[in-house]
């Protein structure tokens, strides 16, 4: 998804919350994110994620759990 804003938008939600990490675009049009802290703030992006910025379309978003590497803010990649 690209030329929506939905990385801004991404970090917008995420630095609400107090998580950090980071957001990307793929080369194949897709997003990329990764999301650390509190469990309710990452789901509460994740939740924005699923149905992103008003111009854009989320048509699936896919979760996965990692080990934290302790970022220290979030930032668009």
């Amino acid at each position: 998804m690209q030329g929506v804003f939905y990385r801004q938008g991404c970090q917008r939600v995420a630095v609400a919350n107090r998580v950090t990490g980071w957001v990307r675009n793929n080369r194949d049009g897709s997003v990329e994110a990764v999301l650390e802290g509190e469990r309710d703030a990452v789901e509460r992006v994740v939740a924005w994620m699923r149905v992103g910025p008003p111009q854009g379309l989320v048509t699936s978003v896919v979760t996965t759990e990692e080990t934290p590497q302790n970022f220290g803010t979030f930032t668009v990649r």
